[in-house]
């Protein structure tokens, strides 16, 4: 709810198909989005902990569900949503840590295809990889 608080402060447009009773985003409708294995390359390497693979999942749903209600018009919007979306990851590199892992090589590849991979879904195909993650810190 307080995603549809601040838009409706900061005067957004409101769309309310894609919100749930409870204020709660509807999941993303985007084929390309729900038929995708998202984090792959992590999930297949016992190095990195599901449970934690799991928040980075979220993260990047979170992703295509904020695309999908505030539809950005341009890479600049579109560069703002990854930017939050790659702050959390930023956050869950801690949560890596302390399951003795952490967002390394190997782990920065698949995300950075997987931020590719959802602005593409969305019609953003040229966007640029690295300033899709460009807030990030690992």
């Amino acid at each position: 709810m307080a995603i549809r608080s601040a838009a409706r402060e900061a005067g957004a447009a409101e769309e309310p198909d894609r919100w749930g009773e409870q204020g709660i985003p509807v999941p993303p409708t985007n084929e390309r989005v729900v038929n995708h294995a998202f984090l792959r390359g992590m999930y297949d390497d016992r190095y990195f902990p599901d449970h934690v693979v799991d928040k980075g999942k979220a993260i990047l749903l979170r992703l295509c569900e904020r695309i999908e209600a505030e539809r950005p018009s341009d890479l600049a919007a579109l560069y703002l949503l990854t930017e939050v979306a790659t702050e959390e990851f930023n956050a869950l590199e801690a949560e890596f840590e302390a399951a003795d892992s952490q967002i390394e090589t190997v782990a920065r590849e698949v995300i950075a295809e997987d931020f590719w991979f959802v602005a593409s879904a969305y019609g953003f195909a040229d966007a640029d990889m690295e300033a899709l993650i460009g807030a990030r810190e690992w």
